[in-house]
């Protein structure tokens, strides 16, 4: 039994290696490229840490959704809730909390708790409204998701008054370091532990691989599904934090022009599925979204116009994906 235990455990170690591997490749090929091609601005250690500093954002995002997408459904209002996250978080940082007066850290830390609170619970309540339209009107994540996102845009723009939402200089400590990667870094932890160490990750994972066995086993599929979407919002609120942060406004966007800020956490997800076999789903979320903003720094660099950007960027993240997901025969693709 216990040289069973072991090879399991050699198994899993040589997967993840393997994993690793690949990863650690992935980037250092991205950056190779770019660095060849535009050696005078792209490459350096100041543009490199930049980079991995954008690809936080994206990461706490896309670890959230990743509850989600492994159960096999979707989410096109990620950007609204982004969005509508960041907007009311700072109405509570700045109005509601009262926290302006310089000198006064009792008062300071209420604007930060302030952020965090107001989006973390408005992205969470954004995912429970989700969840609840999902398994109740039983049509599809994509369409339901895609529906309110027009609704959650409208209520951002009403509660920013239809102009930019500005966080003053002193709360922005969280989008730059230490800050961002201490949320990242708690935010990661947090997602790991529920995965990995609690019924919600293992009910997860059963429903995300068969869901008709799932609900015979006695697992309450509608509550686990409407509790990822929950946890996906969550995850999208603390973005959110990190976003306006880093870029230190917000503006209320409607027409789904909130949809563009869908494409980097669904793709940074997309490498936790793909390494999900190796059993580092999240390691490689965070590999990922690195990759994804290297091949967006290097376009930078090059100053290619923003239509080839796209074209290429697309190109190559589904050329990343393809040889890095290996489809057994028999197998189906979903």
């Amino acid at each position: 039994m216990e040289t069973k235990t072991m090879t399991a455990d050699q198994k899993i170690f040589s997967g993840q290696v393997k994993g690793y591997g690949m990863l650690i490749f992935l980037v250092f090929l991205s950056w190779l490229i770019f660095k060849l091609i535009t050696p005078g601005n792209f490459g350096s250690g100041e543009n490199m840490l930049t980079c991995f500093q954008a690809s936080l954002l994206a990461t706490v995002g896309a670890i959230g959704f990743y509850f989600v997408m492994v159960m096999g459904m979707f989410d096109f209002s990620i950007g609204a809730n982004i969005m509508l996250s960041a907007i009311v978080g700072c109405i509570f940082a700045t109005r509601i909390m009262g926290g302006m007066a310089e000198g006064s850290s009792g008062q300071l830390f209420g604007g930060y708790a302030g952020l965090i609170l107001g989006a973390l619970i408005t992205g969470a309540l954004v995912g429970l409204i989700n969840g609840l339209l999902y398994v109740t009107l039983r049509i599809p994540s994509m369409i339901v998701t895609t529906g309110l996102a027009l609704i959650y845009e409208s209520v951002a723009n009403f509660f920013a008054g239809g102009s930019s939402q500005v966080l003053p200089s002193n709360l922005r400590a969280l989008g730059r370091m230490p800050g961002n990667i201490i949320l990242a870094a708690i935010a990661f932890f947090v997602a790991y532990f529920i995965l990995n160490y609690t019924k919600i990750g293992t009910y997860t994972y059963a429903i995300g691989s068969n869901e008709f066995v799932a609900k015979n086993m006695g697992i309450n599929v509608r509550k686990y599904k409407v509790l990822a979407f929950v946890l996906s919002g969550a995850f999208l609120g603390l973005m959110a934090v990190l976003t306006i942060s880093y870029s230190s406004s917000m503006l209320a966007e409607t027409g789904m022009s909130s949809m563009s800020r869908n494409f980097v956490p669904t793709m940074g997800c997309f490498f936790g599925m793909a390494f999900k076999k190796y059993g580092m789903p999240l390691q490689a979320i965070v590999f990922g979204e690195l990759i994804i903003n290297i091949i967006f720094f290097g376009f930078i660099a090059l100053g290619a116009p923003t239509a080839i950007q796209d074209v290429i960027t697309g190109l190559a993240l589904l050329i990343i994906i393809t040889v890095t997901t290996k489809i057994e025969k028999g197998e189906i693709v979903k």
